[in-house]
């Protein structure tokens, strides 16, 4: 039976949920001072969508709104994104995904960047990055793991160190 999947803008009173999500999804990584960090985020610097699936949040995701050295802000960091273990595979991930990327374009975001498995990403049309760098190096195995998205064409896409907030430069969360 298919999960009906409401999208929304994440609440304040989503913190707890989302506190119990991130430790089942990625009970090898501890990201809840991020998710904290970017759950108390002014909206015009984070995107932060819930997915609620049989009346409960399932899944969410953040684009924190960046830019590169000396540019224009005009790009998003997709990271992190969470569904539930015993809801993954069902569309839920997806439906961030585009949601999130569609409310991207409607802020003219020209360009997405993500840190995540080629695979997964790949269907949504991100390819490896080779112009913007992380703000850590990666380790050799995760080249092609940094990827990008082009959403809107402005000018061609020139290269530089990615510049992101505070929250994001620990290097702990740019290894593995």
């Amino acid at each position: 039976m298919e999960n009906e999947i409401e999208i929304r803008a994440a609440r304040t009173s989503d913190l707890d949920s989302l506190l119990q999500l991130y430790p089942d999804a990625f009970p090898e990584e501890d990201l809840l001072s991020l998710v904290e960090d970017l759950h108390r985020s002014r909206e015009d610097a984070v995107i932060s969508l819930v997915a609620i699936g049989g009346h409960r949040l399932v899944g969410h995701i953040a684009f924190t709104l960046c830019g590169i050295d000396g540019g224009p802000a005009n790009m998003a960091l997709l990271a992190p994104l969470a569904v539930a273990s015993a809801m993954q595979k069902q569309g839920f991930g997806k439906a961030l995904v585009a949601e999130g990327l569609g409310r991207l374009k409607a802020r003219s975001v020209a360009r997405v960047l993500v840190l995540g498995d080629p695979r997964y990403y790949g269907r949504f049309g991100f390819e490896t990055e080779k112009r913007i760098e992380p703000p850590y190096p990666l380790p050799a195995e995760w080249q092609d793991a940094w990827q990008s998205l082009t959403l809107e064409e402005t000018r061609p896409a020139r290269g530089g160190a990615l510049k992101l907030p505070a929250f994001w430069m620990r290097p702990a969360l740019w290894a593995p």
